[in-house]
């Protein structure tokens, strides 16, 4: 094991990765008055978890939080992979950016969807994710083999 064979930017992911999951622990959304709901949250001026008010939703959130965690697994034990380090962690993390940002601005969960607020889980949540995709496409920049164009030798 080699810790010193981990990049910045797989750090940085890694990091990402860690906000993301603890951000499913978090208040993701709030309820505005005591007629609202969401799943199992009731009530005036309650919070709702991130993996209480997604279901299934919240779970995939979270294994995709520990796809950076695993990358970095990977790099520490010297094992090689057949794709470029941090390009599956790119993808992941479009795919999660994808759900917070559909399940906190497009489709927001709970009825009346007015009466829901985004609390602070959420906004840690899109960091976390930012930050996974910063650091995945870094990784995924620096080891690339460099074209030359058309014509070059």
């Amino acid at each position: 094991m080699h810790l010193r064979e981990l990049d910045r930017s797989e750090v940085i992911a890694v990091g990402g990765g860690v906000l993301l999951a603890l951000s499913m622990f978090m208040g993701w959304y709030s309820l505005e008055n005591r007629y609202a709901y969401l799943n199992s949250c009731r009530g005036a001026h309650s919070t709702c978890t991130g993996l209480t008010a997604l279901g299934p939703v919240g779970y995939v959130l979270l294994v995709m939080a520990a796809a950076p965690l695993v990358l970095a697994w990977v790099v520490v034990r010297g094992q090689s992979l057949p794709w470029p380090r941090g390009e599956l962690t790119a993808v992941i993390s479009l795919i999660a950016l994808t759900l917070i940002v559909f399940r906190g601005v497009i489709d927001r969960p709970g009825w009346p969807s007015g009466e829901i607020g985004i609390g602070i889980g959420w906004f840690i949540a899109l960091l976390g994710g930012l930050l996974i995709l910063l650091g995945a496409l870094t990784r995924t920049y620096e080891s690339t083999a460099r074209r030359k164009p058309p014509g070059m030798l």
